[in-house]
């Protein structure tokens, strides 16, 4: 049996006051970079590694403006996280920054490819909730973004049932109208906290973990590993609840709209976003302030509005309808639990094994 505290509440971690962190050669808010002078010569080609998802915002609304300010022009290499971490641990990439969730950005942390970030160039950090000035440690990057993995359910298809606690999936109204994330998925390791926490523990119990999944798992209609086959199975009623990222739930509601999402009494899951350089990068000090131009209230308030992300800058402020789908505010943030991706990260591979013998056989 195996006991550790890997999970920490984010209620103690609180927003830093308006003191700046450093001047550096980046304008504060509202503004896609730093010079005073309109630029000259051909354009510095910044490379993004990214997922893709909604190109058209980012293009109009994020790049675009930055490469008009800096002479720059932003190329774009699109795809999901294992898939755009391998191809920079092959080598010989051109990718300047690169997007990965927290759980893949500390692989590439372990596997020695990112450049040591300069905070003073990044001075809109100042202006973002603590938690995501340096999630994976002050040398890398900050989390743009701060998602939280909660439960969805279709309250016409559960049987009267009210979901409100992780321990209502092991409900006998769920059985066979239940879907959970792969452990191979970036939730997985959440959903085996969780059922430690179900099984009464504070402290992680792997062995208690696996048996309460063990027990669910003939309710389990299928492990997703894409949100899509969430929203396919729950439009066509083969499902009624499972574990989802906030941010689905528009998908969700506008094929089932009495869709409910709901942060379970034990807390949601914080998934963070986060941007980092990629060592020997010869554009480093462009990609620093592109970050900062992302962290700025002007692009954090167009991408919340428009429900592409949730904001993590401070100092914007959304009414309820513009803040509805998308994870906002103090309150919220500080009552999500987070990961320690390097005892993840240690143990994840353990995990699956076992998950595969011991739960799904």
């Amino acid at each position: 049996m195996m006991k550790k505290r890997w999970v920490q509440g984010l209620a103690s971690l609180t927003i830093l006051g308006m003191v700046a962190t450093g001047c550096g050669g980046a304008k504060e808010q509202g503004n896609a970079g730093a010079s005073t002078e309109a630029p000259k010569g051909q354009p510095t080609k910044l490379v993004i590694s990214t997922w893709g998802f909604s190109d058209d915002f980012f293009k109009k609304e994020v790049y675009a403006p930055f490469e008009k300010e800096h002479n720059a022009q932003i190329v774009v290499e699109a795809g999901n996280n294992a898939e755009r971490l391998n191809k920079v641990k092959q080598g010989g990439s051109s990718v300047d920054l690169i997007y990965l969730s927290d759980y893949y950005a500390q692989q590439g942390i372990e596997a020695g490819l990112f450049e040591k970030i300069d905070r003073s160039r990044i001075p809109n950090l100042k202006d973002i909730y603590e938690v995501a000035k340096a999630p994976l440690g002050e040398d890398y990057g900050p989390a743009y973004t701060i998602g939280q993995l909660g439960i969805a359910y279709n309250p016409k298809a559960t049987g009267g049932k009210e979901i409100k606690s992780w321990s209502d999936l092991w409900s006998p109204e769920l059985a066979k109208k239940l879907t959970m994330p792969n452990i191979t998925s970036t939730s997985g390791p959440m959903i085996l906290d969780a059922a430690s926490r179900v099984a009464g523990n504070t402290a992680f119990n792997e062995d208690q973990a696996m048996a309460k999944l063990k027990a669910l798992n003939p309710g389990v209609v299928k492990y997703y590993s894409q949100t899509s086959e969430f929203v396919t199975m729950f439009s066509q009623g083969e499902i009624a609840a499972g574990p989802i990222m906030e941010m689905y739930v528009k998908d969700l509601k506008a094929a089932v709209p009495e869709t409910k999402f709901i942060t379970p009494q034990e807390g949601g899951y914080a998934i963070m976003n986060t941007v980092n350089i990629v060592k020997g990068s010869k554009n480093k000090q462009l990609a620093e302030d592109f970050i900062n131009w992302h962290l700025s209230k002007t692009v954090q308030e167009k991408s919340a509005k428009v429900k592409v992300d949730s904001p993590v800058n401070t100092t914007l402020t959304l009414t309820p309808e513009e803040a509805t789908g998308i994870t906002y505010g103090k309150e919220t943030i500080s009552k999500l639990n987070k990961l320690d991706m390097k005892f993840v990260n240690a143990n994840l591979k353990k995990w699956i094994d076992r998950f595969n013998r011991e739960v799904t056989q």
